[in-house]
């Protein structure tokens, strides 16, 4: 197949790109100088040991991400007061043009993270950008601001990724990701696993199962020293979201998946939130406030696409027939049961009516399309999933099909396998119309190696007429979209419980403008 190219005008020769090592090596941007943070602290070792971020790109802005941690793994081993971090965003990769400097505060309340959010930048434009604190540099990051409104951008190129257990395999799927041509990166969820560390694993977790605010920025940091997570971070600007490991496994709302009493399950959600935060390259205004984080947001890029990303976890009531998988119950039916809460759905139902976006993208987390995940007449479905939400899943597939935004198209994470829907507003009836396209993508790393269709998915295929494809492999799926064409590579690697895994194509799909549903190309 043809290599796909990005929107931008190709670039000339970024030997950072294909150099880990150069990458990961310091600049000597900032002047090498001998100085002292506040209160004369001094760091016995490197503070950018987590690296460094961008993310959620607009035409003029983009945000700046960094933490202060010298001792990754023992709450970040910084003193308690605040610390001045400097930072440059330049034109050229050897930071020789420098277009925007300033200092950021790093603060104990906020683990020593900081959030740049730098402002006055051209559209659609690659960027580089690095910190300083004391005599100690960060490496070199690259970013890339959005298109500017209105404009026709040509292509656009992304990846997007979910479920990295650490525990389970080694994140090689991101060293091929770092390979590619991409303007962004996009995560679904299960950034990081809350399970305490387990002996004979590819990789241990530090610590036992995680609760207290301690616990969860440890257990980020521990996922942030991966080299190959750390160098796509620093390649490609992200839009991140989260799914339930964040916190805790199958959570809804203030219900943890064991019924602990919810004043109790509220703190450690407060503690959990803040710490992805604290590990995100995200605006001031997704700061949480105890247990609340305000997650859902948009992101256009000039009038090619738009980027509705969901939170189908903190305002979700409880998982109806005793979660799991299921026949169908009264509860997976209720008109008042949600996924996304009565205001999120609104924001959403608005932002697909008023777009002008050519591909009208929705970023969430659990796969949207039914699977009878039994064969012969009974039905069970995972209740975990929009399956068990199906009156409120049928208001957001009868609103598209209603008010018909251009070339809906879902992107799903969680499920650790490859899957491509069609979205249909009956799922029983295979004559129904197809009114959008969902492409759900495999772990980073969850579930080991995993086999391409193994005979329990084979068995229950075939009651699944709207399912395009399967695969239970590791890695992630590359799109390329064009005003008239969206095409989704779905890349998988040979093996994560070895490091020396290869990748490759396992199917493309494609979508033409206009025409909902996906063919293989």
């Amino acid at each position: 197949m043809p290599r796909i190219r990005p929107y931008h005008r190709a670039m000339g020769r970024r030997s950072f790109l294909r150099d880990t090592a150069g990458f990961l090596g310091l600049s000597a941007a900032f002047p090498y100088i001998n100085v002292r943070t506040a209160g004369g602290a001094q760091f016995s070792s490197n503070p950018f040991a987590l690296g460094v971020a961008s993310g959620d790109p607009l035409p003029d802005n983009v945000v700046l991400w960094t933490r202060l941690a010298p001792q990754p793994l023992a709450g970040g081993g910084m003193p308690k007061e605040a610390v001045p971090v400097h930072w440059q965003v330049a034109d050229d990769e050897k930071m020789s043009r420098v277009v925007k400097s300033g200092t950021a505060t790093a603060t104990s309340d906020l683990a020593h993270s900081v959030h740049v959010e730098v402002g006055g930048l051209q559209p659609a434009r690659w960027y580089w950008y690095q910190f300083r604190v004391g005599s100690h540099v960060s490496p070199v990051g690259r970013t890339r601001t959005a298109p500017a409104p209105g404009s026709a951008p040509e292509r656009l190129n992304f990846a997007f990724a979910s479920c990295q257990h650490y525990e389970t395999g080694f994140f090689v799927s991101y060293r091929h990701m770092a390979a590619e041509d991409l303007d962004l990166v996009i995560h679904l969820g299960d950034y990081i696993y809350e399970d305490a560390g387990r002996p004979n694993r590819i990789r241990q977790h530090h610590g036992g199962e995680i609760k207290t605010l301690d616990d969860y920025r440890n257990r980020h940091a521990q996922y942030k020293t991966d080299p190959d997570l750390q160098r796509v971070h620093a390649l490609f600007p992200w839009i991140v979201t989260w799914d339930d490991h964040e916190v805790d496994n199958n959570y809804a709302n203030d219900i943890e998946e064991h019924g602990a009493p919810k004043q109790e399950f509220l703190a450690r959600r407060s503690a959990a939130y803040r710490a992805y935060y604290e590990h995100m390259p995200l605006r001031r205004r997704s700061r949480p406030h105890g247990p609340n984080m305000p997650l859902y947001r948009s992101l256009s890029f000039g009038n090619l696409a738009e980027f509705s990303v969901l939170d189908t976890r903190q305002y979700r009531t409880d998982q109806p027939c005793g979660d799991g998988n299921k026949a169908p119950c009264p509860g997976s039916l209720d008109p008042g049961a949600t996924m996304l809460g009565a205001a999120q759905e609104r924001w959403l139902f608005q932002k697909l009516d008023r777009s002008k976006a050519r591909w009208n993208v929705i970023a969430q987390q659990v796969m949207m399309a039914d699977l009878d995940r039994r064969a012969g007449p009974e039905l069970v479905l995972d209740m975990d999933k929009w399956s068990g939400y199906a009156a409120d899943r049928s208001r957001i597939l009868s609103f598209i099909h209603r008010r018909k935004p251009a070339n809906p198209i879902v992107l799903t994470g969680d499920i650790h396998s490859n899957w491509v829907a069609d979205l249909k507003t009956d799922f029983r009836d295979p004559k129904s119309e197809t009114v959008a396209t969902e492409f759900v993508g495999t772990s980073i790393s969850s579930g080991g190696d995993g086999t391409d269709v193994p005979a329990s998915v084979q068995a229950y295929l075939p009651e699944n007429p709207h399912i395009r494809f399967f695969n239970g492999q590791r890695g992630y799926v590359r799109c390329g979209l064009t005003p008239t064409r969206w095409q989704a590579d779905y890349r998988i690697v040979s093996s994560v419980t070895r490091q020396d895994g290869t990748v490759s194509t396992r199917a493309s799909f494609v979508v033409e403008d206009g025409k909902p549903g996906a063919e293989r190309s």
